[in-house]
């Protein structure tokens, strides 16, 4: 009796969309100032780094440092790719200081210079509830970038809490 091998298939080859390649704007060495926003105290200021490569030709990995505020340094990862069968941007963030995973379902605004990245997380409330959150990467330059992060409140409106500018190191 002869033993058969199954025969073994290539994965099938991805071809990036333009959304794919509008990610790769962000591939590079980056600096930040974020300023973090809570009501009634006043902004608290940090700075840090962020390398961002791609993975293949669809996804964008960004790996970041920075000091948090009130001391300690804080790591974050971030995964962007781009789903053509859904038509929505994909991905995840995850942070040192928590133990929550973010994960991010997006879409570019119709200027394709700002990229609406939502996710649900636990509420600032602290009551054990959930909330809806925004983070907006929005290109300035080849050489800038500015993430604003939003909590959607009852009423449907958005509040910033945090804004970081990116300027690129290489």
């Amino acid at each position: 009796m002869a033993s058969e091998t199954p025969t073994q298939q290539a994965p099938p080859h991805v071809e990036p969309t333009s959304e794919h390649e509008w990610l790769k704007q962000l591939v590079g060495e980056w600096s930040y100032e974020a300023e973090m926003i809570e009501p009634g105290k006043p902004p608290q200021r940090a700075s840090g780094s962020e390398t961002v490569r791609t993975l293949g030709d669809v996804w964008v990995l960004g790996e970041g440092r920075g000091e948090m505020p009130g001391g300690g340094e804080g790591k974050m990862l971030m995964t962007i790719g781009y789903d053509p069968a859904r038509g929505r941007f994909v991905g995840s963030w995850v942070g040192s200081m928590m133990t929550n995973m973010f994960v991010y379902d997006g879409e570019l605004d119709r200027n394709r210079n700002t990229l609406d990245l939502y996710a649900d997380g636990p509420s600032f409330a602290g009551d054990g509830g959930t909330a809806h959150y925004r983070d907006s990467v929005q290109l300035v330059s080849r050489d800038e970038r500015v993430l604003t992060s939003s909590v959607q409140g009852p009423d449907g409106q958005w509040t910033q809490f945090m804004s970081a500018r990116y300027t690129r190191r290489k």
